[in-house]
């Protein structure tokens, strides 16, 4: 344990081992089971780390790189390249050959952890191009002939004996880290330009750690946690330091496949995720009631009205009364919860961020009995600065800001940022840092949103995704996409489109599982989802719930013409980002064709 409140990361990791060192640190999936480390196991492995990557000669704040899905290898290897004083770099395993070559050379990385040989390939096709890549050590894989790519064991087995030979040297090289070093170097997903390198500090990580616990999120009785987001992102990154800072298990298994398997077998008492999730989730719930059949599908519509009436009742400060009480027990008893089961029956929350959450899917599972705390940040701020208390949630909302964070709107309705976790800057681009934060230390987040009395934070949308028509009326995209997605659970993606149109128009996309169970309800079995967006009947099937949506909107924002796409938006095509996070500018490039002529013709009355 350290005498002292931990600096930096490495002595906040060596204090939580100090404080629990038997108890439960990680599991993670090995063959059909799982097997657990304790905080004492995951030391001895983070110092052969660090230490065979001191054997390697890595030096103070020299950048290592990991290329790798989640999976508990990824999280020890982080805690190793920052106890050997090293500053970790992350790459989506997603990421092109071309795209990790950007990243480990404008990072200069001198080491790459990567998963097998796949990943290997990729940095190997771009081994001339980075001269001062010295190594690559595979998590899953043999060494090479040429000794370029080592195996994770081997490395340990020579940190291993580096540290008996020189013992104190790795706690006094924890103990030697500056708060201001750099810990962690994150390019943005880029959903413009080339990414841009984030460097967020040693300080940054414990500073936003001892806030959380301050704000007391995570703090319930027996936490165990599921993680099974990217850790490349930032959210997976904030979580695991508020886990040393809190001291709660994680269970890891980034397989996406496995996530319904896991939350019955681990039965987390909270989880993170993205929205994609909750939708997906909505939209199976909402399709496994309409296939039930009449009788079923009437029910759940019951049970559904019933918990939003008492949902909102309670969110109001009021108290249900007895009929409404009754109503709401009988439909939890007969459908909601059947829907909590599926999240293995112990979950007190999700805690949601990298993108806003739609209202109505927040009120969908509130209703339910499943509360969704979201939270908000950006790479740029070490990822969370705001976020919902369990018991002070408002849905809506991202929450009042962490302590030490400050918030300020500037005349435009932009978010401006300031506080201990900010970013230090964006490596070797000092324009770029420049305009990103100001000479007062504010971050300009690029995202616009209120603030009520309370400090509660509402994001409308982001600034440069604003549209504005030639009408000169502002429309916000994410808000009407949220809420065309929560009403049709047969769409996947929604891109709302009209700046400088003199309407709105939209791109949308089929979701493949809830249209194959349409399609074998309506005369069309086995049809690919590409065949079936041809079709009139779902065309007219997307265009009722377009005027469900309409009914409700503003006559400016009312989306008058609609383009069926015949695929998903994917990343593979670089059309969304590892977090499913829209590229506006490619897909409207991409899809121009189709935009241009939803405006040749004018739209019917």
């Amino acid at each position: 344990m350290i005498a002292h409140d931990p600096r930096n990361v490495p002595e906040l990791f060596l204090d939580r081992v100090g404080r629990t060192p038997v108890a439960e640190a990680f599991r993670y999936r090995e063959g059909d089971g799982w097997k657990s480390l304790s905080w004492a196991e995951t030391e001895a492995r983070v110092r052969a780390i660090a230490s065979g990557l001191r054997a390697r000669g890595v030096a103070g704040e020299q950048v290592c790189a990991i290329l790798s899905s989640t999976r508990i290898e990824w999280i020890l290897a982080d805690y190793g390249i920052l106890c050997a004083g090293a500053a970790t770099s992350t790459i989506y395993p997603s990421s092109t050959p071309e795209e990790c070559g950007y990243i480990l050379g404008d990072s200069g990385t001198v080491i790459a952890f990567a998963e097998n040989a796949e990943q290997v390939a990729k940095l190997r096709s771009r081994r001339s191009e980075l001269p001062a890549l010295r190594h690559v050590v595979v998590l899953e894989g043999e060494a090479s002939d040429d000794g370029w790519v080592i195996p994770l064991a081997r490395l340990e087995e020579e940190g291993r004996a580096w540290d008996a030979a020189r013992p104190g040297t790795f706690e006094e090289t924890a103990a030697g880290i500056r708060p201001d070093a750099l810990a962690t170097l994150i390019y943005t997903s880029g959903t413009t330009g080339k990414p841009k390198g984030v460097e967020l500090t040693h300080s940054a990580w414990v500073e936003q750690s001892r806030a959380i616990d301050r704000a007391g999120i995570l703090n319930h009785p027996e936490p165990v946690q599921f993680f099974w987001l990217p850790l490349a992102h930032s959210f997976g990154k904030m979580i695991g330091t508020a886990q040393l800072r809190v001291g709660f298990p994680t269970a890891v298994d980034g397989r996406v496949e496995k996530i319904v398997e896991n939350l019955a077998a681990i039965r987390p008492t909270f989880v993170c995720a993205v929205p994609r999730i909750f939708e997906k989730v909505h939209a199976r719930v909402i399709g496994n009631a309409r296939d039930g059949g009449p009788v079923k599908a009437a029910l759940f519509r019951w049970a559904l009205q019933t918990g939003l009436e008492h949902a909102r009742t309670v969110r109001a400060g009021r108290r249900p009364g007895p009929r409404l009480a009754a109503a709401r027990a009988l439909a939890d008893r007969l459908v909601f919860s059947k829907v909590r089961a599926l999240f293995g029956g112990r979950l007190r929350f999700f805690v949601s961020g990298s993108a806003p959450l739609s209202r109505e899917i927040a009120e969908f599972f509130d209703a339910m009995g499943v509360l969704i705390v979201e939270g908000y940040g950006l790479t740029e701020s070490s990822a969370a600065t705001h976020a919902n208390l369990p018991w002070a949630t408002r849905i809506g909302t991202v929450g009042p800001p962490l302590p030490g964070i400050e918030v300020r709107l500037a005349p435009d309705g932009e978010i401006l940022m300031r506080g201990p976790w900010i970013m230090r800057g964006y490596r070797a681009l000092p324009e770029q840092t420049a305009e990103a934060l100001d000479a007062e230390g504010f971050l300009h987040t690029g995202d616009v949103g209120e603030v009520d009395g309370q400090g509660y934070l509402t994001i409308t949308d982001r600034k440069k995704d604003l549209i504005k028509t030639s009408g000169g009326k502002y429309v916000a995209p994410t808000e009407l996409e949220g809420k065309l997605k929560a009403i049709a659970s047969e769409l996947s993606q929604v891109v709302v489109h009209g700046d400088r149109r003199n309407y709105v128009s939209a791109l949308v996309t089929l979701d493949p599982e809830a249209m194959k169970k349409w399609a074998e309800g309506h005369g069309h079995p086995g049809k690919a989802v590409s065949d079936l967006a041809r079709l009139p009947e779902v065309k007219a099937l997307v265009q009722r719930h377009v005027d469900q949506l309409n009914a409700a909107l503003p006559r400016f924002a009312a989306v008058k013409r609609f383009t069926i796409l015949p695929r998903e938006l994917s990343e593979a095509e670089g059309e969304v980002t590892p977090s499913q996070k829209l590229k506006r500018k490619v897909i409207e490039q991409r899809y121009r064709a189709e935009l241009d002529a939803m405006y040749r013709e004018p739209p019917a009355a």
